[in-house]
């Protein structure tokens, strides 16, 4: 069964956001392929995680080779890297589906919504990277800290935004591989809300000393928006 699952690129992956999807994914039986900007460091962070021995491989390259290895690329680097890992990772990653995790943070006033000019980070990249790549947005709203806690029930909902429905339902299956609940959330454009929910989220926490706020999306759902 492994066989048959997409390989996954996480760039950015030495980070605690992209470590903590990576450890829920090779618990998951899915191959990962570690990128950062210094090989070696990729290398350093795959080899640490290859210790959880879990069924799934893992392996560390540069981001543009980590991009071009795998079939589904998934970035998880701070807003201010945002463009410069599009320009690096543009050739590899036509034709794929592109998982975009950023959330517009710009310090020292992360708490407050500053979402770019275009709308939200998920837009930029499907703009820039073109039609024939498959941007998803997801994950925005997820403590880092929970995600690397494998055994940890992770009480959050994970909006997923894409263009392409196809698309968003890949990656769906991989919200509910790593532990979680997703919920198609509609085009790219709507990214916004969750991009912006996280500057909320982390005033939460600060204010009422939350370790980790999410969503929860309520309501019975009473049809299958896959069909």
């Amino acid at each position: 069964m492994a066989d048959t699952r997409p390989t996954l690129a996480i760039l950015g992956g030495t980070g605690d956001l992209g470590w903590g999807l990576a450890v829920r994914w090779l618990k998951a039986g899915y191959d990962i392929v570690i990128g950062s900007r210094a090989a070696e460091k990729a290398e350093d962070a795959a080899k640490k995680l290859a210790e959880y021995n879990f069924s799934g491989t893992v392996r560390g390259l540069e981001n543009a080779e980590a991009a071009a290895a795998a079939d589904i690329v998934v970035l998880t680097v701070p807003f201010a890297n945002h463009q410069v890992m599009l320009e690096a990772v543009h050739h590899a990653v036509q034709g794929k589906i592109f998982i975009d995790v950023t959330v517009p943070l710009v310090p020292p006033k992360v708490s407050r919504v500053q979402l770019p000019p275009d709308g939200c980070a998920a837009k930029v990249s499907q703009e820039f990277l073109g039609e024939d790549v498959r941007v998803v947005s997801a994950f925005q709203n997820v403590a880092a800290d929970h995600l690397s806690h494998v055994e940890h029930d992770i009480d959050c909902d994970v909006l997923v935004c894409g263009n392409d429905k196809s698309a968003r339902q890949t990656v769906l299956d991989l919200v509910e591989a790593a532990g979680m609940r997703g919920w198609h959330a509609g085009p790219i454009d709507n990214s916004a809300v969750a991009e912006a929910l996280t500057s909320v989220l982390i005033f939460l926490n600060r204010t009422y000393k939350i370790d980790g706020a999410g969503i929860r999306i309520t309501g019975e759902s009473r049809a299958d928006p896959s069909q």
